[in-house]
């Protein structure tokens, strides 16, 4: 299966994107929601004196901030086939069998098992460093690759 996949991304004359571009990618949108995030709640924590009730209170946004990551990761591989991240990385997601932007429904499955794989421990991104494509889980499941774009 793994050489049948990089078969046809030769013969349409793509390159995988390096980890080295994807870790990047994803250390910009992780900083980038993390700012959504505080911004969307400042003004709650604005009023907090003490670091126990602080972090008391982040940890009850969890369920929400996870949503925000699902939202942000889906639309945005829907719609540009890539986030702020990759698109500053010039390197994009695309469906691994028409290598094209993903349908709403691979975006949506990507994001949430993305979201999946980190609260794992990171496991599905570690997994891509030891898979011939590239692919994370959420990349496998989702039936997708990531590659350049430029």
């Amino acid at each position: 299966m793994a050489q049948e996949i990089d078969d046809r991304i030769q013969n349409e004359g793509l390159n995988l994107a390096s980890l080295r571009k994807r870790t990047v990618a994803f250390m910009v949108d992780e900083l980038l929601l993390a700012f959504i995030f505080l911004f969307i709640i400042y003004d709650q924590i604005a009023g907090i004196q003490d670091q126990e009730a602080l972090i008391m209170m982040i940890n009850g946004f969890t369920f929400e901030y996870l949503i925000l990551k699902v939202i942000y990761q889906t639309l945005f591989v829907y719609q540009y086939s890539a986030t702020l991240g990759k698109i500053l990385m010039k390197i994009q997601v695309v469906d691994l069998q028409t290598f094209e932007k993903p349908m709403f429904s691979s975006a949506l499955n990507r994001s949430i098992f993305r979201v999946i794989s980190e609260m794992l421990f990171y496991l599905g991104f570690i997994w891509a460093f030891y898979s011939k494509n590239r692919q994370g889980w959420h990349d496998k499941t989702a039936q997708t690759i990531v590659v350049d774009a430029s």
